[in-house]
């Protein structure tokens, strides 16, 4: 039976790439450092595995994993990277210590699950990494200056690993949503002009499927979204002077 590890399982994309893997016969296993929510969702799929897990502490994801593929022979499948952090706003703004925890989270988390689930992954029969990226790993987002930053580190991390690792056997691929109607985003306090003008138009759901095509698939990146893929490939194709007015333009004020 295949197996999915999920960070940031609690709620928004995590919770609902749990939600659809369970119910297509997966093994799922949570991790997320919001306890109560995350025992809510474990006990809602049956008292699945969990635990809670700051994805920015490298011993405990060590011992997470240890945990959870123990149970499976050692085995895992699929390592999902969601968790993440994102904080709109003047860059000047946002105080130092937000934007330092977003980085650990969002880069240093995926580093730290990454290394973790490696033993694991090599041993596994078509074992794969997806990470969350965004849309924000295209063009640098005004408002977005550290969690856009944060974005094109996991790109990096996704492609290099995506070379290196494949003399191990094991796939490594992103996921580049724009906006998605979450918590994480129902929480900012700042209006940025680029969600304003592009809009939210995802649902967790959403990504939960294109995570889905993800584990069948092997795309380095994913735009999710059909007006994003669209931005996407001609964003590749523009001519880098091209990408900055656009971003320009929806970025204004």
């Amino acid at each position: 039976m295949d197996n999915i590890l999920i960070t940031g399982a609690a709620s928004g994309i995590g919770a609902a790439t749990a939600r659809l893997f369970h119910s297509r016969g997966w093994t799922v296993g949570l991790l997320d450092i919001n306890h109560h929510d995350l025992a809510e969702l474990a006990s809602e799929l049956g008292g699945v595995w969990h635990a809670e897990l700051d994805v920015a502490d490298p011993d405990a994801a060590q011992l997470a994993l240890a945990d959870f593929c123990a149970m499976h022979g050692g085995q895992l499948r699929l390592l999902f990277n969601c968790a993440g952090l994102m904080s709109c706003g003047y860059f000047e703004e946002i105080p130092q210590a937000e934007q330092m925890r977003m980085l650990q989270v969002n880069v240093l988390g995926v580093l730290n699950m990454s290394h973790a689930a490696f033993p694991y992954l090599k041993d596994t029969s078509n074992a794969q990494v997806i990470n969350m990226g965004s849309a924000s790993a295209v063009y640098g987002v005004p408002h977005l200056a550290s969690y856009s930053a944060s974005k094109f580190a996991v790109r990096g991390l996704t492609e290099a690993l995506e070379l290196e690792w494949l003399r191990h056997g094991i796939r490594v691929g992103d996921l580049m949503p724009p906006f998605v109607a979450t918590p994480m985003l129902a929480n900012q306090h700042f209006d940025a002009p680029v969600m304003r003008r592009l809009g939210v138009r995802l649902q967790a759901r959403d990504v939960a499927e294109a995570v889905w095509q993800q584990a069948q698939g092997a795309a380095v990146h994913r735009p999710v979204g059909l007006r994003f893929r669209l931005l996407y490939w001609a964003a590749q194709l523009a001519p880098a002077w091209l990408n900055r007015l656009i971003m320009s333009r929806l970025s204004r004020e």
